[in-house]
């Protein structure tokens, strides 16, 4: 049934599956870009149209009211960004008592560019021993898909340049808000 929901989504607004199909039983699946409140749905029709159940972590304010429990249904994992608590470690905990675990992260981590991406997408798949599947909305051209996995090497720089060759003629709802890859710890790694 979801797979004809995101079917549907996906004809709807005139978007195309384009990319990998055979996807590994774990990964962190990286969304990008993030400018819009669309992307939820249009990633949720992908990963319907892919047959993958997704998981995906947003900020605890989605998680109250009447939409807490709908959200938390739709694969949502509440993240609070004042808690001291370690998401790292506790997601590749979760990896790890998983036989079947496909994380969602819009690594921009907000809707607004942004200077740095948060680094914990690069953390949890290299703590997990998982690949990170480039799962990406390009509104230009109306396709959404995974380009391709990268397992991270743990040279920082050299797969954040892999990642940013992948990403750089892919377009947000809203190109403006649109952030580079970049991660902060990338300025600490030396040369």
């Amino acid at each position: 049934m979801k797979y004809w929901i995101g079917k549907i989504w996906l004809w709807l607004f005139g978007w195309h599956m384009v990319g990998e199909t055979n996807l590994p039983p774990k990964f962190v699946f990286i969304g990008v870009p993030h400018t819009s409140n669309w992307d939820l749905p249009f990633m949720l029709a992908t990963s319907y149209v892919l047959r993958a159940r997704i998981s995906w972590l947003g900020k605890q304010s989605l998680f109250t009211g009447l939409t807490g429990s709908f959200m938390r249904r739709l694969g949502g994992i509440p993240v609070s960004r004042s808690s001291k608590e370690n998401t790292v470690e506790k997601i590749v905990d979760i990896f790890s008592h998983s036989d079947n675990f496909i994380l969602a992260i819009p690594p921009e981590g907000s809707r607004d560019k942004v200077e740095f991406w948060k680094s914990g997408f690069y953390y949890i798949a290299q703590g997990a021993g998982v690949p990170i599947g480039l799962g990406y909305l390009d509104y230009h051209r109306r396709r959404c898909g995974v380009g391709g996995f990268l397992q991270p090497t743990g040279d920082l720089r050299a797969d954040m340049n892999f990642i940013r060759n992948f990403y750089k003629d892919i377009q947000g709802k809203f190109p403006a808000k649109q952030s580079m890859p970049h991660l902060r710890e990338e300025d600490d790694v030396s040369a």
